[in-house]
């Protein structure tokens, strides 16, 4: 939603939001989690199944349809609904009644499952654990539809919502930060990194500027990125994901470092990371989800839409940046 808009592409945003509202709204009706992911033409059912006859590209079997992910517990997509709802505040004048109740629901099953824990973003298949994204994610969901209260008719809800927001903030800021990896941790009680944690300052968790944000984004550039300077999602050799073997970097996670780094007022420094991520593009200007850290090659699902994506809101955020250090002082 944020590239759509960053790209002048309000329709498709607003057409968007209409298939995610669609999609998922009967989700929580029936007292299930929030479904994360639907099929183009919005299918519930994408039960994951192996085609053994198939070697897979380069032997990378098993090739597999489907994904097991449809139905993990991933408690950050109420924060991401909430965020791309809020994104078109400006755009909507009024939501129809189901779909006001819809996403009072989605901020309420936040307030009420932040504790849980689930398998979070990255669809790990080991033990769920109480990932620091995830609870970042419910509190931006009810940060945002604090700020809804009004088209959503929920001004009753505000003070609810606001202890539920609290209290997420209070703990991520206490058990998500390790002393030992001078950072925010992948999970309550880890001193993992993970490259997701570089969302806090860009969904406004915490300011830019705030020391642990800055360690964070410094502990990432500096520990979970291969020789080339391109990041890894997190460490796999620690197991958590249950998957066997190496992957390789995040092209969304390289964008997110340069976004982060933009908004600590460093736009030199942003784009370096950047060009070094776009240096990745194919002969068609597309990105895969992935590049190898021995060969360059590119990996993974492609072309990908989160590597794009990513690509919009860095380059936003630095030319951003850039005209914010241009700027004569006031």
């Amino acid at each position: 939603m944020d590239a759509l808009w960053v790209a002048a592409c309000p329709d498709e945003a607003e057409r968007f939001f209409s298939y995610l509202s669609t999609a998922a709204a009967t989700s929580l009706v029936r007292g299930a989690d929030l479904q994360i992911m639907f099929g183009i033409g919005g299918e519930r059912d994408l039960s994951e199944r192996e085609l053994a006859h198939l070697s897979g590209w380069r032997h990378s079997a098993p090739v597999r349809v489907g994904n097991a992910a449809w139905t993990q517990r991933q408690i950050d997509v109420y924060g991401e609904l909430l965020a791309a709802v809020d994104r078109l505040r400006g755009q909507i004048s009024a939501f129809d009644r189901a779909t006001r109740a819809f996403l009072v629901a989605v901020a309420d099953t936040a307030a009420r499952r932040w504790t849980e824990k689930d398998q979070g973003i990255w669809e790990i298949r080991g033990p769920e654990q109480d990932f620091v994204y995830s609870k970042v994610m419910c509190w931006v969901a009810l940060d945002r539809a604090i700020g809804l209260a009004g088209k959503l008719g929920a001004e009753h809800k505000v003070e609810d919502w606001n202890r539920a927001r609290d209290e997420i903030h209070a703990t991520v800021v206490r058990d998500g930060w390790s002393d030992k990896a001078r950072a925010f941790t992948q999970y309550f009680g880890s001193d993992e990194l993970d490259a997701a944690n570089l969302m806090m300052p860009i969904v406004g968790f915490l300011p830019a500027t705030d020391r642990r944000v800055v360690a964070t984004i410094d502990a990432v550039a500096e520990r979970l990125t291969d020789e080339r300077g391109l990041v890894y999602r997190y460490d796999t050799s620690g197991g958590v994901d249950g998957l066997e073997g190496r992957e390789g970097t995040f092209v969304l996670c390289t964008f997110w470092l340069a976004q982060a780094l933009a908004l600590t007022d460093q736009p030199e420094r942003a784009r370096t990371v950047f060009e070094l991520a776009i240096g990745y593009v194919n002969d068609l200007g597309l990105l895969a989800e992935e590049v190898d850290p021995d060969t360059g090659e590119l990996l993974g699902n492609f072309p990908q839409a989160f590597s794009h994506i990513g690509l919009v809101n860095a380059a936003w955020a630095i030319s951003q940046a850039e005209q914010r250090l241009a700027a004569p002082p006031s």
